[in-house]
């Protein structure tokens, strides 16, 4: 029997990105979304690779994913972290974005093609944050928020005209986290050194 053959390809991707994935602390539906794998089948590999072979760094989180929006937009360094993910979903073509500044999902479905490009996405975006705000399932979520253009969309900065992730219910001041950023450290520059006198 080889590994190569076409058979077997199927079920060791699938086996790949479900150990990639648990690597990540992703909950066991997400992993499930992506690969198909059952649920015992998902514990039984997180048992055999990691907590049994003393990987005790790697966890496994319980209960539902995160659902909420406002951890992506609360500050300047969030809203910039979760811009720079959709990014990273746009050129690892998970979604596109359209005339009209609306997200289009690019997958109808997820699945193990899928969950590796989510996972390069991830990694990049954690190489490229050394202090990443946002956890794997975190990560999951903007994906499928910023796909619907509902509570999330993305709104053009009047000032540099590059395109940001918003909060549709909050007040768009029409300036991307950058521009704000920047803003704060010009005005912290301009500020006069009391402790100095």
């Amino acid at each position: 029997m080889r590994l190569t053959d076409d058979r077997y390809s199927a079920e060791r991707s699938q086996f790949e990105l479900a150990l990639r994935m648990i690597g990540h602390e992703a909950r066991t539906r997400t992993i499930r979304e992506c690969t198909g794998l059952s649920d015992d089948r998902i514990r039984k590999l997180y048992a055999t690779y990691f907590r049994d072979s003393g990987n005790l760094s790697v966890k496994r989180r319980r209960g539902k994913s995160p659902r909420q929006v406002t951890r992506y937009v609360k500050n300047a360094e969030n809203q910039l972290q979760s811009t720079t993910l959709v990014a990273l979903f746009c050129a690892g073509l998970l979604v596109r974005i359209d005339s009209k500044d609306r997200v289009q999902a690019c997958w109808p479905r997820p699945d193990v093609e899928f969950g590796h490009r989510l996972c390069r996405a991830y990694e990049t975006y954690q190489l490229l944050h050394e202090n990443a705000r946002l956890s794997f399932e975190w990560v999951w979520n903007l994906l499928q928020c910023i796909s619907y253009n509902d509570e999330l969309y993305l709104a053009i900065c009047r000032r540099c005209d590059s395109r940001y992730v918003q909060d549709s219910y909050a007040l768009d001041r029409k300036i991307c986290p950058a521009c704000s950023m920047e803003a704060g450290s010009e005005s912290g520059r301009n500020r006069p050194d009391f402790a100095s006198n």
